[in-house]
């Protein structure tokens, strides 16, 4: 469970496999370029820590990740917190986050929560990954049109407002290169799908730019050189107060970084019929995030666009990820100085590409004809990520999520209430089915259709008011609960208060084996009596029988309580 796939592939790796993943491994070094770039400036940074985290990142989550065929570094997932975080808390803030949140996700790893990353709802998934695209696609507009906007706002409304008070300012040769790079990336697929177009973006750009001598802003001219070696590294400040403010922000990095690195996995998985070590890769991505910000990089997690191009260019192993990686570094050692002319507005239109690719809009707009449930958390989740915040949205996205799941399970959980004559629902062929039994008068019988958790209390009491005079005995059949709760446990010791107190006898009927042994755990099995407890509504309604001094019916029983009958089997 806890073998790096680059140690199990090893052993069975031939030459010929080598040689490809070789060369996808450099195909993918060079598209992973000018986006590792990008990333880092759209989150706040400067460029070369993108590279940085690329290389560093990327190696490291090849070399001990759980996937044969991911790729790690920045990703467009991260744009937002990053830049809120950089913002509030600087440069120093982000490195101490990004060492939390690699914690956090080897703490995720090792408990084994790789599959439950699986249980978040997929508007919540949505909602926020379309939010996000929104943002990214916003905050380009200005180095995409070269606005003259010293400082954009970076409230999403704000930011729009001061786009319209300047759009007179737009700079033709600035936005003529962007629309440049804009058509070249939509229509270079045309031409071939081997070299990525926006490489071709990238030099057919810079190369006009620099020939021309455009007044075009270039990475070098906002952001100067681009170094060409790493860094050595070095711990950042660790402040006890700063790290308690970061606890939630490194939180949603964790959570980010892990539902992008399993859903990129479980798509490669689908491409190559594999299958990937969840709890592997979780423990892979952290190691990735505490040692990267050591060199200064960024928080890194799976990649799925270079993903799947790994695969689509013949990748097969954990070589190919870590080749990318090497590539990366060659190209920031040796040609480091000549990644610093590429223009902006080139930048701003990969990234643009990058939020319409994530938008998803076909699959956003499919789920809005969802149950309104669903809806409604969709809508929510991508609303407050775009309006507020993506920490916000995570955490509101989910509670609401919760909430409606909740009150989904609690409208399954019927109760009803039988006076005088108990219908089973059960088809007739059902050998544990009588289709009509008589309940003598004094007997009221009470059905739990579902879970008996807290959600469902209220209908219980409901039901139970119906009943103005308290009966003699009061049957509650439990054979369609297969669980209860605390709260539903403590709706049954008031029910036995209760009929205490009204001298009415309370009888369980069908009772499973959770409900059983919770009842056990909870003390209330001695309470009610053994006696009383039974695994079938006929012996339960005999026994109300003989408490009222009537003839028991006579039937054949072959049911006992459901914990007995498994002591029993055993």
């Amino acid at each position: 469970m806890f073998k790096p796939k680059f140690f199990t592939v090893l052993p069975g790796l031939t030459k010929e496999q080598l040689a490809r993943d070789a060369v996808s491994g450099i195909l993918v070094g060079i598209v992973a370029l000018p986006l590792a770039i990008a990333f880092a400036i759209a989150s706040g940074v400067s460029p070369e820590k993108g590279l940085i985290t690329a290389v560093i990142g990327g190696f490291i989550v090849s070399f001990l990740g759980g996937s044969r065929v991911q790729i790690g570094g920045p990703t467009g997932a991260f744009i937002v917190i990053l830049y809120g975080i950089v913002q509030q808390y600087g440069i120093n803030g982000l490195m101490v986050a990004t060492v939390m949140a690699g914690v956090i996700l080897i703490l995720m790893g090792v408990a084994q929560f790789g599959s439950l990353i699986k249980f978040i709802p997929y508007p919540v998934i949505v909602g926020f990954t379309t939010g996000i695209a929104v943002i990214i696609f916003s905050t380009q507009i200005r180095d995409l049109l070269g606005l003259d906007i010293a400082s954009v706002p970076p409230d999403f409304l704000e930011k729009w407002a001061a786009y319209a008070a300047h759009i007179r300012s737009i700079d033709p040769p600035t936005a003529l290169t962007g629309a440049l790079a804009l058509a070249i990336i939509a229509l270079w697929p045309k031409v071939s799908r081997k070299i990525p177009g926006s490489i071709v973006a990238i030099i057919a750009t810079t190369v006009l730019v620099q020939s021309l001598q455009l007044d075009v802003a270039t990475i070098e001219s906002r952001f100067g050189e681009i170094p060409s070696t790493l860094p050595a590294p070095a711990l950042p400040s660790f402040d006890l107060q700063t790290v308690r403010q970061l606890i939630m922000p490194a939180t949603t990095i964790a959570i980010l970084g892990a539902i992008e690195a399993l859903l990129s996995a479980v798509v490669a998985d689908g491409m190559i019929g594999g299958r990937h070590k969840s709890n592997m890769e979780l423990i892979a991505q952290g190691i990735a995030n505490i040692v990267t910000p050591l060199f200064g990089g960024i928080p890194v997690t799976g990649a799925i666009a270079r993903t799947a191009t790994n695969i689509k260019n013949g990748g097969r192993t954990p070589v190919a990820g870590i080749v990318h990686a090497l590539t990366l570094l060659g190209i920031m050692l040796l040609f480091g100085r000549w990644a610093g002319l590429i223009p902006m507005p080139a930048l701003a239109a990969i990234l643009i590409v990058v939020a319409w690719n994530m938008s998803e809009y076909h699959v956003f707009r499919q789920l809005l004809k969802s149950p309104k449930s669903d809806v409604i958390v969709l809508l929510t989740t991508f609303s407050l990520t775009v309006l507020f915040d993506l920490t916000v949205a995570i955490e509101i996205g989910m509670l609401l999520a919760v909430i409606l799941f909740m009150r989904r399970m609690a409208e399954l959980t019927n109760v009803g209430v039988i006076t005088r004559e108990l219908k089973d629902r059960d088809e007739e062929d059902d050998p544990n089915t009588i289709i009509t039994r008589s309940v003598p008068e004094g007997v009221e019988v009470f059905e739990i259709n579902g879970p008996f958790f807290f959600g469902a209390v209220s209908k219980f009491r409901d039901a139970m008011h119906i009943v103005e005079k308290a009966p003699k005995v009061r049957i509650v059949r439990m054979r369609q609960v297969q669980s209860i709760d605390a709260t539903g446990l403590n709706m049954v010791k008031d029910m036995i208060e209760d009929c205490r107190k009204s001298g009415t006898l309370l009888i369980l009927s069908g009772v499973h084996a959770q409900p059983m042994f919770a009842l056990q755990q909870y003390g209330l099995y001695d309470r009610i009596g053994e006696e009383n407890i039974f695994g079938n509504i006929d012996d339960a309604l005999d026994r109300a029988r003989e408490t009222l001094g009537l003839p028991k019916e006579g039937r054949l029983r072959n049911f006992v309580p459901s914990v007995k009958r498994e002591e029993s089997e055993n």
